[in-house]
């Protein structure tokens, strides 16, 4: 089935790459959007585009995409290789999966930090704490931003490089070794589907109210 939303063309301003098969692509803003909201990207105007989260904040000149490169994917490797001036497709922004300043908890897996990037640059980091889990510290995606805005409230989880910088560990673990966690904050999950449920399992045994919980499966 193919996507229902319009697509507009847009030309490419750079694409990074910012880790292993994991690359930062940018083109100019001139769209109003909310931090956490979601874009549908493709390489034609009639194709069937995949949806990615927005990494950037709110009045920043450009929009940032971070995507991971599947080798078997449609799109992410011709996305890969684009240069300044390529062309692309992209949607309106949407999506429901948004934050303001009460306290609360952000915890993602890989990309998944993309929306809490977009949440932290458009200045609502105040009264929050990241959990980042990733596998080496390259995946730790806008760290020095994070580090920066967020201080001691940033912690990352590493499942495979050992570093006194990290928890040497998935963020399941981290969360399971944590006590008395905050039952009158707000908790947003944003990563795959597994990690979502996983971590979703151990707030609600820690005695976070569901309706607390508030995630996404990771674009």
């Amino acid at each position: 089935m193919k996507y229902k939303y319009s697509l507009f063309k847009k030309q490419v301003e750079s694409v990074v790459k910012v880790a292993d098969n994991v690359y930062v692509l940018s083109f100019l803003r001139d769209f109003n959007f909310r931090a956490g909201q979601i874009i549908a990207l493709d390489l034609e105007e009639a194709g069937e585009p995949r949806m990615y989260n927005i990494a950037s904040g709110e009045n920043e000149k450009y929009i940032e995409i971070l995507f991971d490169e599947k080798d078997d994917g449609r799109l992410t490797p011709p996305l890969s290789i684009l240069q300044h001036g390529d062309i692309i497709y992209v949607s309106e922004p949407f999506g429901n999966f948004q934050c303001g300043n009460e306290n609360a908890w952000w915890i993602a897996a890989g990309t998944g930090v993309s929306p809490f990037a977009s949440m932290a640059r458009s200045g609502l980091a105040t009264n929050k704490e990241l959990i980042h889990g990733g596998r080496l510290a390259e995946n730790f995606y806008f760290s020095d931003f994070f580090e920066k805005e967020m201080n001691s409230k940033y912690i990352r989880c590493s499942s495979i490089q050992k570093s006194p910088e990290f928890f040497n560990g998935r963020l399941t673990l981290w969360l399971q070794n944590q006590q008395n966690l905050p039952v009158d904050y707000l908790f947003y999950l944003c990563g795959s589907a597994e990690m979502v449920v996983q971590v979703r399992d151990i707030l609600i045994s820690k005695g976070i109210p569901f309706q607390h919980i508030i995630s996404e499966t990771y674009f």
